[in-house]
């Protein structure tokens, strides 16, 4: 290898041609005006004066002598030099590498001594250029010409290549290859647009390539020691990413380093567990660091524990913010069966202590925390740290205040040595919604290792239990009060439909003129009003009449907005997100309008001073919905309906009541209460989900989850063979006289089953005026006995079906048994029939009819049954 030589061996440069324009255009012009006046003397010499010739030349030897003794002496120089330019070229003919200055085509202007030295061009031998010298070989020539190809553009760059031998021969010729460095940039000269110059370093880095080289190999061996080591070892970053683990640690895991990369994995992705609220524990002070020993286990890739001990330093920044990780894994293999000693049994007891789910912590008599597992650290990591319990923190940190005075009896008890102490509840001190139940054991004979420790605390943290108590009492108290409405609801029908026939009956026997017929029209009224409510009553209790059909909810949805827009004030935008491709559902689409409308109402309600109702209709696949977070909504397809307002918002107490019956927040007169209980139990009875959302001066979001109805190869019927007569429930008042069909009996012998007086009197009376043969029977048993006294003559029988004794179901078994199963049969209920049509034969025929019912929707049912 060329070793450098010293600065002062270069001070003479190999080569260099000045390049003076400047100055040689100031000494031709001089001489240009010195022969210029020498050949005037010559022409004009006849014409001068001797004295004037005399006096001029003169005048120019005084200069001239002047000139010449200034010179001698170094006061004026000839050509001057800046103190810049020697400046700059003692830099470069001082330079411990090759300097080499070229012009726009290679051209050699100037290369110091030490360029000349590096490439054996010393003595007589000229200096090479460097295409001379490097076109030889494929990587220096490769690097020269992208070189050129940079200088050519303005910018600068260096590259560095191999030869095989070095570029100045010498004793080493045969030593094996050389590594240079060759630089290049633009001289900044003031015409270096139009003739630029390129000055080019060059330096034999062969050295520096073999400490390189060296280095590389030592770190490959240290990584081959450290991965091969008889320990694992891993270190982590600051957010806990691994950015390094040894082949050991990878082969016990069963990880494949090579798809390992920094960051793919997080030490809680290798620690089983509540081994990481351990290692999170392990906190140093600002600015130091801190090793801790663990015991825990780690998971395998295939699911298996694998039981380690950790040797596990953390560093914390002067900021306190976590620093990097280094840690070390000592494998505990099992221990045989004899084999006994006191560490392998401290193993296996750290080991099944950390890895409880519950949380562990043992106290003095005085209550400090004197050892903890790993679950007591992940549970309570937000109220008490590691380093504070080594500082002697108290248990009551962990217990809510209110709970303190249980935890201080409890304790009490422990330092009396009581066997039995109550265990108490408490909820997070910090963390709301969080519950927890402590079990406190005395500790009778303290150990050798601690023997202050007085009591062992157990905390099971029960905030599922807790939630799903309330959610069931939540339930139960709904299921209560919806059986309360249903049966209100029923026989409140029965007054209803008794009103209502005796108000058709006597409007049948007045006329308009008479005084009587809008009082009559009044009561009519008013019962359909009553009505509406019973509708809601048995729509919250899931018992309302339903007609599911298959539907689109963009059409349903497209179809209310006019309506919607009808019922919001001017100051209320209403805005549709109709989702792509919606599924189909099956529901009711009257009902269904009416919870949209309902939510709408309740929406623009919500914002006395204006805003927005936001109306959403998306597909939800099943796997989508354990991302939302949802309690009770299964994994299934489904079609949303969100009903989203910017109003006030509601409290989180105003919430748990809002589907209760007859509960409201609007002022007394404007609201009965039963709206969203309405909207919960269609949405219920359709088997789909609500789920409400609020914040106080946010607003409020309805989301219905309705299930996607996917056809049968069978076509669908809700009961097979089921021939259905209903007409509209609740008609509009209007008078009784205008019949639209012949609604006649025709002779037809009819059965009326009720056990409600007044309902079975107005029905028979109803019937008879139609021309009907009525026999009437106030329950089932009652029913079988008519039919057995008329030998089974009659066309049909009307039966209500909650009846004492008998109800009309098992009334309908009961005849086909004896007259057969064509039998025509209506039953008359104010619960849907579906409540009832389950316990029917399947191939069971009968008609159904809602209560509340007027005379013509009673004889339009008759007449469709009969004709059928």
């Amino acid at each position: 290898m060329t070793e450098f030589k010293q600065a002062s061996d270069y001070k003479v440069p190999a080569v260099e041609k000045a390049v003076r324009p400047g100055a040689i255009l100031r000494v031709a012009l001089l001489a240009l005006v010195l022969t210029a006046t020498t050949g005037a003397f010559i022409l004009f010499r006849d014409q001068l004066e001797n004295q004037v010739v005399l006096g001029v030349l003169g005048v120019l030897a005084m200069v001239g002598i002047f000139f010449l003794v200034s010179a001698f002496i170094g006061f004026i120089e000839i050509m001057p030099q800046s103190r810049q330019d020697e400046l700059a070229r003692a830099f470069l003919d001082g330079h411990p590498n090759g300097a080499l200055i070229t012009g726009r085509k290679g051209n050699i202007i100037y290369a110091n001594k030490a360029y000349a030295a590096l490439t054996g061009s010393q003595g007589k031998k000229a200096v090479q250029s460097l295409e001379t010298l490097l076109s030889h070989h494929a990587d220096s020539n490769e690097a020269l010409y992208r070189l050129f190809s940079s200088l050519r553009e303005g910018k600068s760059g260096y590259e560095e290549f191999r030869l095989p031998k070095p570029l100045g021969g010498g004793a080493d010729i045969n030593a094996g290859g050389h590594w240079y460095r060759l630089s290049a940039r633009v001289l900044p000269l003031e015409d270096s647009a139009k003739n630029p110059l390129y000055i080019w370093l060059i330096s034999d880095i062969t050295r520096e390539r073999d400490t390189q080289e060296s280095y590389f190999r030592e770190l490959q061996s240290a990584i081959d020691y450290l991965d091969h080591a008889p320990a694992g070892f891993f270190s982590s970053d600051r957010r806990g990413k691994i950015q390094y683990l040894n082949a050991t640690l990878a082969d016990w895991l069963g990880l494949d380093l090579t798809s390992f990369h920094p960051g793919s994995y997080a030490i809680g992705d290798l620690v089983a567990g509540e081994g990481l609220a351990l290692i999170q524990s392990v906190s140093p002070d600002p600015g130091h660091k801190k090793t801790a020993t663990l015991d825990l286990d780690l998971r395998k890739v295939n699911g298996q524990s694998l039981p380690v001990r950790l040797v596990h330093q953390v560093a914390l920044g002067r900021d306190g913010k976590p620093g990097e990780s280094r840690t070390i894994v000592l494998g505990r293999e099992p221990q045989a069966a004899n084999d006994q000693n006191d560490s392998a049994a401290a193993a296996r007891f750290n080991r099944f202590f950390n890895n409880t789910p519950m949380a562990i912590a043992s106290v003095d008599g005085n209550g400090r925390i004197l050892r903890t597992n790993a679950s007591f650290l992940r549970m309570f990591s937000s109220v008490v740290s590691r380093d504070e319990m080594e500082k002697g923190a108290l248990f009551e940190l962990v217990v809510a205040e209110n709970d303190r005075q249980a935890l201080a009896s409890a304790l009490d008890s422990a330092r009396g040595r009581q066997s039995d102490i109550a265990p108490f509840e408490s909820r997070h001190p910090v963390e709301e919604g969080r519950y927890f139940r402590f079990y406190v054991n005395a500790v009778i004979d303290q150990s050798d290792e601690a023997p202050e420790e007085a009591a062992i605390i157990y905390a099971v943290e029960t905030t599922a239990q807790k939630e799903l108590e309330q959610q069931m009492a939540q339930t139960q108290k709904m299921n209560a009060v919806g059986t309360l409405a249903g049966g209100i609801a029923h026989d409140f029908n029965n007054v209803l439909t008794a009103i209502l026939l005796s108000s058709d009956h006597l409007l049948l026997q007045a006329r308009q003129s008479d005084a009587t017929f809008a009082d009559l029209m009044e009561i009519k009224r008013n019962a359909n009003r009553a009505a509406v409510l019973v509708r809601q009553l048995l729509a919250f209790s899931r018992k309302q009449t339903m007609r599911p059909t298959v539907l689109n909810l963009t059409d349903v949805v497209g179809d209310l907005r006019m309506l919607v827009d009808r019922l919001t004030s001017t100051n209320v935008k209403l805005e549709i997100d109709y989702g792509r491709d919606l599924w189909p559902v099956k529901t009711d689409l009257s009902q269904f309008e009416q919870v949209l409308i309902n939510l709408c109402v309740n929406a623009r309600d919500a914002m006395p001073e204006g805003g927005t109702i936001t109306i959403r209709t998306r597909n939800v696949q099943a796997g989508d919905v354990a991302d939302m977070n949802l309690r009770g909504l299964p994994p299934e397809d489904f079609v949303m309906v969100a009903v989203e307002d910017t109003g006030t918002g509601m409290s989180q107490e105003i919430m748990d009541k809002i589907f209760e019956p007859f509960f409201t927040t609007k002022e007394v007169g404007k609201g009965t209460g039963l709206g969203l209980a309405m909207v919960y139990g269609i949405v219920t009875q359709s088997g789909g989900y609500i789920f409400p959302e609020s914040e106080v001066g946010k607003g409020t979001i309805f989301r219905l989850f309705l299930p996607r109805f996917v056809p049968e190869v069978q076509p669908v019927q809700t009961i097979e063979g089921q021939v259905v007569a209903q007409a509209a429930p609740a008609p509009a008042a209007s008078s009784a006289k205008d019949e639209d069909i012949d609604l006649t009996g025709k002779s037809a012998v009819v059965l009326l089953v009720e056990d409600e007086e007044a309902v079975r009197r107005g029905g028979k009376r109803m019937l008879e005026t139609r021309g009907y043969e009525v026999h009437e029977a106030g329950s089932g048993v009652e029913a079988l006995e008519v039919m057995e006294e008329l030998e089974g003559k009659v066309d049909i029988v009307v039966s209500d079906v909650v009846m004492p004794e008998m109800d009309g179901p098992t009334l309908l078994r009961e005849l086909r048994k004896t007259y057969g199963p064509d039998l025509k049969f209506i039953f008359v209920s104010g619960y849907a029939e579906d409540a009832f049509a389950k316990n029917l034969p399947e191939d069971a025929k009968f008609g159904f009819l809602p209560k509340p019912f007027s005379l013509k929707q009673l004889a339009a049912a008759v007449r469709e049954m009969l004709d059928s």
